[in-house]
């Protein structure tokens, strides 16, 4: 690669995570969550990493062959289910757990004749998604409980909606739907609960029950409103990086970048970064994004192009091309410029692109 952009992935902050999320919730077992390539770090360099975690949970089964194929053979749950028979079918061959969500899926299992599958039963409580509907649930119960196809007992669980916002009163509500409904049918059958994600892993120990589904945490991001990973005992694991390819100086009344969005308040030195919407930094970033340059904070100045972005320098007036640039992870949390720029850290995350260079740093 002759471009310095690139994104380290950390893989010792990654177990650390895992590890600090263990004694946050240290009755339950763990479903470490890498869909969507491992929320962009790369599934196949993640699965491994992560092959301590008790389970996987994905999005679908393209994502568990992925991990199949790079010989990680930890239990994997596949969140949306099956979204056809075949798919149905696929899961049962390979082992993968499947979530129910809705009558059509029971119907399938009713109609299916391979190998006995382990199932999740979805009740939704409130996020108003995927699930059974509360009162639902007897339904789905019964119907299930008939089926002679199933692998072992099956496990219900629901998704929060609202504890990332710390909303203790609508979270709570969640878990009172669920065990209203399900109290007696897991005493009665031995049946094991999952409710937490990441926020409430970290903020709800109500929710941690059997297992916990952690995401974005395992990441070093913290999903909880006004707070950041490290705050939360993590690490970040991504560090999207890159160098100043140029220094120049802008005279007094100047303007800088497309637009012409942002004028120069006195003669002054800025730099050009090589980093842009191209390769996933947020377009939309305004003026004052947090940048580091030679681990020290810059606001960003000018509109954000596709290869590049400018920084303003007066408070490093001795900076030259080929010095380092963090636009996000080590020492500049990912929150604050998800923040910053009007959008979540998952998205952040999710979105840097593939002429990227990624590195896997041990």
């Amino acid at each position: 690669m002759t471009r310095a952009t690139r994104a380290d992935i950390h893989l010792s902050a990654l177990q650390h995570n895992l590890a600090e999320l263990r004694r946050r919730a240290p009755q339950s077992r763990v479903m470490a969550v890498i869909k969507a390539n491992a929320y962009g770090h790369g599934i196949e360099v993640v699965a491994p990493a992560l092959r301590d975690a008790d389970m996987f949970a994905v999005a679908s089964s393209d994502e568990a062959d992925r991990i199949r194929a790079v010989g990680v053979d930890t239990p994997i749950m596949l969140l949306e289910g099956a979204f056809n028979p075949d798919e149905q079918l696929h899961a049962a061959e390979q082992g993968y757990e499947l979530v129910i969500h809705k009558f059509e899926q029971l119907d399938w299992l009713r109609d299916y004749a391979g190998p006995a599958l382990p199932v999740w039963l979805k009740v939704d409580t409130g996020m108003n998604r995927l699930g059974f509907r509360p009162e639902e649930f007897a339904d789905a119960w019964k119907r299930l409980a008939a089926l002679e196809n199933i692998a072992g007992k099956p496990r219900i669980m629901t998704h929060l909606a609202k504890a990332d916002e710390l909303d203790e009163t609508f979270t709570h509500g969640q878990v009172e739907r669920l065990d209203e409904r399900v109290a007696d049918i897991v005493r009665e059958h031995g049946l094991e609960v999952s409710i937490a994600n990441s926020a409430g892993t970290l903020a709800f120990p109500a929710t941690h029950r059997d297992w916990v589904r952690p995401g974005v945490s395992l990441y070093g991001v913290s999903p909880l409103e006004g707070s950041t990973g490290p705050e939360q005992g993590l690490r970040p694991v991504m560090t999207v990086g890159t160098e100043l390819i140029a220094r120049k100086l802008i005279r007094k009344g100047e303007t800088i970048g497309y637009g012409g969005h942002w004028t120069a308040p006195e003669d002054m030195p800025f730099g050009v970064v090589a980093i842009g919407y191209g390769d996933g930094y947020p377009r939309h970033a305004p003026n004052g994004t947090p940048v580091l340059v030679n681990g020290q904070r810059v606001p960003l100045i000018g509109r954000v192009s596709m290869d590049m972005i400018t920084v303003d320098l007066r408070s490093q007036p001795d900076a030259k091309p080929g010095d380092p640039v963090v636009l996000w992870g080590e020492g500049l949390p990912v929150e604050e410029i998800a923040e910053a720029a009007g959008t979540i850290p998952y998205e952040l995350l999710c979105g840097v692109t593939q002429r990227v260079d990624f590195k896997v740093i041990e």
